[in-house]
């Protein structure tokens, strides 16, 4: 039943909102039999696994893991089997919500919606320019979407500046695979996982954040080494044949100094190294200095320790080295991952089963969103400043070139520091939660507050973010539209809409299909009429790229064959029937000349080392695998909510809880320079002397985290800074 529209509502939105199907208002689009079973892939995390939807009436009731999909092989983590769940919230976003004048938000119709929309951002631009109205995007919507919303803000609304959440994950990856590799290319299938002798997990904890990627290590039939790099002995580290407890942030002097024990032991792939890769006499030389008293020294590790996972590298015939948040998330973060790069490359360990330099995604389509949301790439992974890309891509649109930018938005922080300028006035959020995720969230809000306007769109109307915008645009979550994502091994699976969205709610889609006719550039895309007609699109916008999707005939196809890794270029489809493939198999690279660089720097302590006034190092990460992100969504289970704390917790050590008298489950104080916050005590040996740890997932913990950034990817360093550890006195205590 298509839900009463208000009386005030525009004739065009009437009109369309009122055909069947096309706003998700209607017909569901997913069976013809009231009673049958789809697949779609999972909307959480990166893994990209395949769900079967049971529906009852045309709409899912129920889901299962689906057994035959080369991702997940019939499992599912807490997480997707409570996907359909989330959706059922008392908080899902139903109508347009309008800050009026009594200050609070209250309903109105999307033409009032609309209309506020564009004259706001409009009068904005008037003013102080087209640019200074901006976009922060997100990696859990389908590439459709994300396609939309890039050429609608960036070539019919005149933005210069938008980004995505993406920067706050995997900016570093993005950066360290286009340097050295020339393309933004993890290079593995998850087969790899169970084809390598020696796996090395570097600041990655999958056991908890992918937990059916941790699954298909199980699954290995090598007996393999499992070497775990990470300051905390986590659920992974646990399992691991050598865990590395370093001292944070030193990763880059125990590579450094692995790779010299390498070339003293010559364990080198030389005809590798010489055909297919530039640099490497002078890393060489580089490395020298990274003796084994300076690395001991550095990292905390005994010299033994540091020897014996040189040695597993060199005697391993298929090593693969995996890394995400722990690296990415780091002051030094892109040079860190190229270390990493480096011993792949050496070792000629790329290309082969078993082995790369594999960066782990964290969203459901943050590998999309690198590719397709026209945000630091142009569409299809093209550059903004090469006027060849530029031309390609303005004839797939049919627009003039000149509406393209010339060069690529602001960072995200950046767009941050815009906006505490004045030079920024106007920001649209789609699908994140910035007021809670942000690097140190009480300036975070701040900034945001000096905004003339803010709009967010998303599900749910009580995010963070969404309690202090000016207008709040309801949209659909996944399940309630269609798409494709791409997940960490690059293959595309498609998104199927099983449920209607509530109230009157709208997919992504259909929002920006409004805005682009409010806005008056409706025109420009009147070929966007559905996911599907877009997909056409980006396939076009792909052709002859690295991620070449051309092959793919359609969304059928994609289904048929488990997903398709890109790249699927037209006319080598017989050639692309693999379900697993990798890249870099003919050791050729997307540089200029073919060839992998190696790239190295001098390592650099962290921005704010401890104090006796903050003696301890700050550790941040995912707490348990039934939370996600800013829990958003997780929090909307109640199975989920059970198998973590409802409040925030900190890690400490044995040593130091007994020293400042801590024992578990009682309340003890954070403070930074930034703020504080209380928490509940949990002492773990899991926890080295002069480290605490606080998950990720509670709106405290960006209370507490520093703001600084990469150099090269401009990705925040969330897991490293200066933190006092207080206990409460008997009378304080809460």
């Amino acid at each position: 039943m298509i839900p009463q529209l208000h009386q005030t509502t525009g004739p065009y939105t009437r009109e369309l909102l009122q055909e069947p199907g096309r706003f998700g208002l209607g017909q569901l689009p997913v069976a013809n039999s009231p009673d049958a079973v789809t697949t779609s892939v999972c909307g959480f995390c990166s893994t990209g696994c395949s769900l079967n939807l049971h529906l009852r009436g045309g709409e899912a009731v129920s889901l299962s893991p689906t057994t035959e999909y080369p991702v997940n092989l019939g499992m599912a983590c807490p997480k997707g089997w409570e996907a359909l769940t989330v959706l059922d919230a008392d908080d899902r976003a139903t109508t347009p919500l309008l800050r009026g004048d009594s200050g609070r938000l209250e309903p109105v119709d999307w033409d009032t919606a609309m209309r506020t929309f564009v004259e706001r951002f409009k009068g904005i631009q008037r003013q102080y320019g087209d640019d200074s109205v901006a976009f922060l995007s997100t990696g859990q919507i389908v590439n459709e979407e994300m396609a939309f919303l890039g050429a609608l803000a960036k070539f019919g609304m005149g933005m210069k500046h938008g980004d995505g959440n993406t920067r706050q994950c995997m900016a570093t990856a993005v950066t360290a695979y286009k340097q050295s590799f020339g393309f933004d290319a993890p290079p593995y299938t998850y087969a790899d996982f169970e084809e390598s002798d020696v796996l090395v997990f570097v600041g990655a904890n999958p056991c908890i954040a992918h937990p059916i990627m941790w699954e298909r290590v199980m699954r290995n039939p090598h007996d393999p080494e499992i070497v775990v790099v990470d300051p905390r002995a986590t659920e992974t580290a646990m399992n691991a044949t050598l865990h590395l407890p370093l001292a944070p942030k030193s990763d880059m002097s125990l590579f450094y100094g692995v790779a010299r024990l390498l070339i003293e032991r010559d364990a080198l792939d030389h005809e590798f190294v010489d055909s297919n890769t530039e640099g490497f006499d002078e890393f060489a030389a580089f490395v020298r200095d990274f003796t084994d008293d300076r690395v001991a020294a550095e990292t905390g590790l005994p010299v033994e320790a540091i020897h014996r996972f040189a040695n597993l590298v060199a005697d391993g015939r298929r090593v693969s080295f995996w890394w995400t948040m722990g690296v990415n998330q780091s002051h030094q973060g892109t040079r860190t991952a190229q270390a990493l790069v480096n011993l792949a490359l050496m070792t000629g360990n790329i290309g082969r089963p078993g082995t790369g330099a594999n960066s782990i995604t964290g969203q459901c389509n943050a590998m999309g969103s690198r590719l397709f949301s026209n945000t630091t790439n142009l569409l299809g992974g093209h550059d903004f400043g090469n006027p060849e890309h530029r031309g390609k891509v303005a004839d797939v649109l049919g627009i003039d070139e000149s509406r393209i930018p010339h060069e690529a938005s602001w960072a995200y922080d950046q767009i941050m520091e815009g906006i505490r300028r004045g030079e920024i006035r106007g920001l649209w959020v789609i699908c994140t939660n910035p007021a809670h995720s942000w690097i140190d969230q009480s300036e975070g809000r701040e900034i945001l507050e000096k905004l003339d306007f803010l709009v967010v769109q998303d599900m749910y109307d009580t995010t963070e973010t969404a309690r202090i915008a000016d207008l709040v645009l309801p949209a659909a979550g996944w399940g309630e539209k269609e798409g494709t994502f791409v997940n960490s091994e690059r293959r595309i699976g498609t998104v199927k809409q099983v449920r209607r969205a509530p109230g009157q709610a709208l997919s992504d889609f259909r929002i920006l299909e409004l805005v682009a006719h409010y806005w008056g550039c409706g025109e420009m895309f009147a070929d966007w009429k559905s996911p599907a007609d877009v997909f056409e699109i980006l396939k076009r916008c792909s052709a002859g790229q690295p991620c070449d999707i051309t092959g793919i005939a359609d969304y059928e196809v994609l289904e048929e064959r488990g997903g398709v890794q890109w790249p699927f270029p037209s006319g080598e489809e017989s050639a692309n029937e693999r379900a697993e493939r990798r890249l870099f198999e003919d050791g050729r690279f997307y540089t200029s000349n073919g060839r992998a660089r190696f790239l190295f720097v001098e390592p650099r302590p962290p921005a704010e080392p401890t104090c006796a006034e903050f003696p301890f190092v700050l550790l941040t990460g995912r707490g348990t695998a039934s939370q996600w992100h800013t829990q958003t969504r997780t929090a909307k289970s109640a199975v989920l909510r059970k198998l973590y704390p409802d409040r925030v917790y900190v890690e400490v050590g044995p040593e130091d809880a007994e020293r400042l008298g801590i024992v578990t489950g009682e309340t003890v104080t954070l403070e930074t320079r930034r703020g504080s916050t209380s928490a509940t005590a949990f002492v773990t040996p899991g926890v080295r002397p002069g480290h605490v740890f606080v998950p990720m997932h509670y709106e405290e913990t960006n209370r507490l985290t520093k703001a600084d950034f990469d150099a090269h990817s401009r990705q925040p360093s969330y897991k490293h800074c200066a933190v006092q550890l207080v206990r409460h006195t008997t009378a304080g205590r809460s």
